[in-house]
């Protein structure tokens, strides 16, 4: 099973798991996610931070009988890695790495403390002129960029905090490190080996990363494979780094899953979700840290053909995603 089907990676996810054997089924809260068209089997889900969220997928993989899945957002990393202990696997790391990484300041603290380089950060009810401005403010939690401000001054902090959504407590102020962005795939499981990091450098970034190249970097490389010693991830997960004045990498942000990045970091020569979920379901080898540098990924919009009665074999009514209906949450199990 596969979640979040309307990810911009996820419906390449779907396919290429298909062409490995995978019977495939995809969840998603919106009835326009384009990956529910290309599975196997399809089913609307509430959204991963309601209550209603997991007996839904508990049902959903008992009644297809999963044996594996590989959670793709944040509100449900957290929720869903109790199928572990139901004989599903759940393809993330540990659940104290999970809840570490969830926490944006609490990761900056343990990174620090295990001597690897972090950008200056406070909470905003703690901010005493450091870092300095321009700053990066972001919610504690949240994913990828949303909430995530450039503030040139104390009094756009201030007004932030006094017109936005979140307190003084649930906003990190942090410095801002302008050199080289870097999204790095970094592949383990639970013997704690560091199989494979494939760094990939952001040319483009809005939102989700829509342009990046495979790049060599020792320090990256060591700067990844020294989180997963010091934080045992012993699962997958990507590091969100940039380059300092000096060349240091300092990391900014951890997401405890596969990245949107993954499908780029297929293109240069690591499967790291069929590795992984063959090593999860079957025992599978290890990856091999191979891949060739200088792939770039141009991500796009493309297009795929079905059938109407392959259309409608997924069970989702037309009605669902006609225009003005929006996302809402389905509590009813398609």
């Amino acid at each position: 099973m596969v979640t979040t089907a309307g990810s911009a990676s996820t419906p390449g996810t779907i396919l290429h798991l298909r062409t490995q054997g995978y019977r495939v089924i995809a969840t998603d809260v919106d009835a326009t996610a384009p990956g529910l068209y290309l599975a196997d089997r399809s089913y609307l889900v509430p959204a991963g931070d309601t209550d209603e969220f997991f007996p839904e997928i508990r049902g959903i993989c008992v009644k297809e009988n999963a044996a594996a899945l590989i959670p793709l957002v944040d509100e449900e990393l957290l929720t869903v890695g109790g199928l572990s202990d139901e004989g599903v696997a759940v393809l993330l790391p540990r659940p104290e790495f999970v809840a570490t990484c969830l926490d944006k300041y609490t990761l900056m603290g343990r990174l620090a403390e295990a001597g690897l380089g972090v950008p200056e950060s406070r909470l905003a009810s703690e901010w005493s002129g450091v870092p300095e401005f321009p700053a990066v403010v972001k919610p504690r939690s949240g994913r990828g960029s949303r909430g995530v401000t450039l503030c040139d001054s104390a009094e756009e902090l201030n007004r932030l905090i006094a017109d936005g959504p979140y307190s003084a407590d649930d906003l990190v102020v942090q410095e801002h490190v302008t050199g080289p962005e870097f999204t790095v795939s970094v592949v383990a499981w639970r013997d704690g080996a560091v199989q494979a990091v494939v760094p990939k450098e952001v040319i483009l970034k809005r939102g989700v990363t829509k342009f990046a190249v495979t790049r060599r970097d020792t320090r990256v490389a060591e700067t990844c494979g020294a989180v997963q010693r010091e934080l045992r991830a012993d699962g997958p997960f990507n590091v969100q780094l940039a380059l300092d004045a000096s060349g240091e990498p300092r990391v900014f942000e951890i997401n405890p899953r596969f990245s949107s990045t993954s499908p780029l970091t297929l293109a240069a020569g690591v499967d790291e979700i069929t590795g992984l979920l063959r090593q999860a379901t079957e025992r599978g080898p290890h990856l091999s840290d191979e891949w060739n540098e200088g792939v770039v990924m141009v991500r796009r919009w493309t297009d795929e053909f079905l059938d109407e009665e392959q259309f409608a074999a997924h069970g989702i009514a037309p009605v669902e995603i006609r225009p003005g209906n929006g996302s809402r949450p389905i509590t009813g199990v398609r």
